[in-house]
């Protein structure tokens, strides 16, 4: 990875501020077809996500030479202009510790790729506020390993299946599926009421936006919004669960939910549109339910990524990976 620098790095320690400058960065071909938003948290350790998109909006990175939006997939030997940036001498300090070393739970392991199991709580990566994720602390585990880059992404309060890559031939392999749809993507949630058993499907497009302060969310809207996405989830009801009144606890449904579209928070969104939110969901759920069973030992959103159909990226098999709930959700549902 190339990287020059334009102007002078301002170093004054009375600003307290690391130091900043304009930074020309070669992508390499490791990082040809990220994303660039993904290509800029990467290099920016430390600088708050908010503030990597809003550099992005603004112009002031530029792909050789060009304005390009966060969605804008980099190749090898583009040229990214990186703005100055400032941070706090102490977040900068930070941000150049290694991320501690682990490895997680496989479910497959092998030259190509590694399926893992992700516990809940953990982010797949670094940025907004996390120093660390998955890719990081599994880089430090397995210092040998020359490559290794997510293949999707999953919310840091999911738990479930998640691919990396060993090979960058593998990550464009399994990418690629998921972008043409190609993958079984299949969740288990727990629902708030009694999921209708004719509603099997929900085609809702969705509009992702950033609040005031900066977070992200995302949004049913209308067919002719040019900003909505069509989104399709399948949903079947894998269990009904009684109310518990002597806890407080209203009728409930454990849902099996495959994704046809890889939508940002899709499967939170269009579960809360039809009026049942997932359990324990901050933020699209229901608040007063979400204290009620966090004092019944669920502390956490019942949303987990059970099981995952692909073609190997090195031998074309059919795999079908699964994992399951983990103990916290069993014993709730049990």
């Amino acid at each position: 990875m190339k990287h020059i620098i334009e102007g002078k790095p301002a170093t004054s320690r009375s600003q307290h501020a690391a130091a900043a400058s304009v930074r020309l960065i070669e992508v390499d071909a490791d990082s040809a077809g990220q994303r660039l938003d993904n290509f800029l948290l990467r290099h920016l350790k430390g600088v708050p996500k908010t503030h990597v998109y809003r550099i992005i909006r603004s112009g002031e990175v530029r792909v050789n030479k060009g304005r390009a939006s966060a969605e804008t997939r980099v190749q090898a030997g583009d040229m990214v202009r990186v703005p100055p940036v400032r941070i706090s001498e102490k977040v900068a300090e930070k941000a150049q510790r290694p991320a501690p070393a682990k490895d997680f739970p496989a479910l497959l392991d092998d030259e190509s790729m590694i399926a893992i199991d992700k516990p809940a709580g953990v982010a797949v990566h670094g940025g907004s506020g996390v120093n660390f994720g998955v890719i990081e602390q599994l880089r430090q585990a397995r210092p040998e390993a020359r490559f290794l880059e997510l293949v999707h992404r999953l919310d840091r309060e999911t738990s479930g299946i998640l691919l990396v890559a060993k090979k960058r031939s593998a990550l464009v392999h399994l990418q690629d599926q998921f972008r043409e749809r190609e993958t079984g993507k299949t969740y288990l949630a727990l629902v708030q009421g009694t999921w209708p058993a004719n509603k099997k499907v929900i085609d809702l497009p969705l509009h992702k936006y950033l609040q005031a302060d900066g977070e992200r969310r995302v949004r049913v809207t209308t067919a002719d919004d040019p900003e909505g996405m069509r989104s399709i989830t399948l949903v079947k009801v894998r269990k009904l669960i009684e109310p518990r009144p002597l806890q407080g606890l209203p009728a409930m449904s454990l849902l099996e939910v495959t994704i046809k579209t890889g939508r940002t928070h899709q499967i939170r969104v269009h579960l809360s549109s039809q009026g049942h939110p997932i359990v324990g969901d901050d933020k699209y759920g229901d608040f007063d339910l979400n204290r009620r069973v966090q004092k019944q030992g669920l502390k956490r959103m019942f949303l987990h990524a059970w099981r995952l159909q692909f073609m190997h990226p090195a031998s074309g098999e059919r795999l079908e990976l699964r994992a399951e709930l983990p103990p916290e959700l069993a014993d709730f549902v049990a």
